[in-house]
């Protein structure tokens, strides 16, 4: 039921707030609450990841992406993702969620989500995504830059996120 609230009001704020290039950082802030701490009463791993959720949505929908997105009958699917957890978030204690595009390859784009208290990063991730089409099948990279607009010369996917990628396609394969 939490989560739900949360989703209300998120979609809420959304409204007011300005809008956003696709290849612009989204920074949405958020506040813990106990139904998101685990036994050792710090905000649980998970909640991180549901929360990332959330901080897509807010760049897709204040960029317009998410309408032109669904207009073509698209949705977003996350394929991987790799967290690191810095700092303990706690009760109440207040926190922002930045995430922006990083870039693209041939089959993936790639975004980077930052947790922080002030300039303290609490936890960084980044993930990997593609497009699907509701009528089946995934939508090719060239048609959803076409949809998002050119990519600024500063948006390259940096050298460790694709050996990230390699690695992770890597144990996929093995398995």
């Amino acid at each position: 039921m939490n989560l739900y609230f949360r989703l209300l009001v998120f979609m809420i704020r959304v409204r007011f707030r300005s809008r956003l290039s696709m290849w612009d950082t989204s920074t949405v802030s958020f506040r813990v609450n106990p139904a998101d701490l685990d036994v050792q009463r710090h905000m649980n791993n998970g909640r991180y990841l549901t929360l990332m959720d959330l901080g897509r949505m807010d760049l897709m929908l204040r960029s317009g992406f998410w309408k032109k997105v669904t207009d073509q009958g698209w949705y977003p699917v996350i394929a991987g993702q790799s967290i690191t957890y810095r700092r303990s978030l706690t009760l109440w204690q207040k926190f922002e969620l930045s995430s922006r595009v990083i870039g693209h390859d041939e089959r993936w784009i790639y975004m980077e989500q930052v947790f922080r208290v002030g300039e303290k990063v609490y936890a960084d991730a980044v993930i990997r995504a593609r497009f699907l089409r509701r009528s089946g099948g995934s939508v090719d990279i060239d048609e959803i830059l076409a949809l998002a607009g050119p990519v600024p010369e500063d948006v390259q996917v940096p050298g460790w996120v694709i050996d990230w990628n390699e690695s992770a396609s890597q144990h996929s394969r093995e398995l």
